[in-house]
């Protein structure tokens, strides 16, 4: 297709600060209609973006036969419910991560898509952040060549901080209208216990971005859980040691009152590193930072940025963005696909299991 027609499903910070206007800016594709409950906060949003059809329900949407493909953000347990209509409904949908908050959950997805012929695209940035990009081909080129030596370790710090919009969030309406309410727990995982469902739905949607460039930079699906150790107090402050690809890796997890963006990954070879860190969320046109380093006789650390400008002052979630609609256009995979990311689902309903002491 030339043109893909898009929807978007809800108003939210989210949608307004980053999906929105990246959707609407791209060239191949037009933001043609949108969902949401809240009729006032969905007319400002559609004045501003000039989108021509609105709809109070994205049940409304998926009967909309003009529509190709569909963004989503919602609460958590929400957006799950939703994208599995859409894609029931034949729209391939862009859809904020968590995909789902329980293996079940996700697995009714994707059996939708199925059902609907469409495909499911989740919004992990990191895959598309051109910092990144650079380290995934550093470590291929590296693990094919052996010239560091075998993979040793992995270690994913996330103490976060307090800065992650760098102040360069759009202009965001809001109104006094109340967002709807969510499905109350029915889709959380059915050993989860009520006390522990913030913590669990708290570190499921913080660091599901790290497992999951872990497993995209070591070419890994499944990952095994060794121990997990968090505070009981909040549930998710802590440490989770894994394995992946055969690797041991660790989950650092965390918060303090950072006046910046406290999150970097290193994968240890035997003979040297790779580290990237990344940029606070919403600093624009800034990819992760990459440092390579090679021991031996000459000791070398080197800064690695991308040589195109136009990747070098970039930023990951207007090439997610572009990454869909153009894998929509073309019919070609998805860097992030539901299928892939259901094993981000499993392993942290298993990370979860661990903590709490259940088999």
């Amino acid at each position: 297709m030339d043109t893909v027609r898009l929807g978007y499903v809800g108003c939210g910070f989210v949608a307004q600060s980053i999906h929105i206007p990246n959707l609407s800016a791209l060239p191949n594709a037009k933001l043609a209609a949108i969902a949401e409950v809240r009729p006032k906060l969905r007319g400002m949003v559609a004045e501003k973006y000039a989108i021509p059809k609105q709809y109070d329900s994205h049940l409304h949407l998926c009967e909309d036969k003009d529509i190709d493909a569909v963004g989503v953000s919602a609460p958590y347990e929400t957006q799950a419910e939703i994208a599995a209509d859409l894609l029931r409904a034949g729209k391939h949908v862009f859809m904020e991560k968590p995909m789902a908050v329980s293996v079940a959950q996700g697995e009714k997805m994707l059996a939708a898509a199925k059902q609907g012929g469409a495909r499911l695209m989740v919004a992990y940035m990191k895959r598309y952040d051109a910092g990144n990009e650079l380290v995934k081909k550093a470590m291929d080129e590296f693990r094919a060549s052996g010239e560091l030596g075998p993979v040793t370790y992995i270690r994913a710090h996330g103490f976060c901080g307090q800065q992650w919009t760098a102040g360069n969030s759009q202009p965001i309406f809001s109104t006094d209208e109340k967002p709807p309410a969510g499905p109350g727990g029915n889709n959380l995982p059915d050993w989860l216990p009520k006390q522990h469902a913030n913590g669990y739905l708290n570190y499921l949607q913080q660091y599901t971005h790290n497992l999951n460039l872990m497993r995209w930079l070591m070419d890994a699906k499944d990952v095994n859980v060794r121990s997990v150790d968090f505070d009981p107090s909040n549930g998710y402050h802590g440490i989770a040691v894994l394995e992946i690809g055969g690797v041991r890796a660790v989950i650092e997890s965390g918060a303090m009152s950072h006046f910046g963006w406290d999150e970097h990954t290193t994968v240890y070879f035997r003979d040297g590193w790779i580290r990237t860190e990344a940029p606070p969320l919403l600093l624009k046109n800034v990819p992760a930072s990459v440092e390579i380093y090679k021991a031996g006789k000459s000791q070398q650390i080197t800064t690695a940025m991308p040589g195109d400008p136009n990747e070098r002052w970039s930023w990951s979630y207007q090439r997610e963005a572009a990454h869909f609609v153009e894998s929509v256009r073309n019919g070609t995979p998805f860097r992030s696909s539901g299928e892939d990311t259901l094993h981000d689902v499993r392993f942290f309903e298993t990370v979860y299991r661990t903590f709490l002491g259940l088999k």
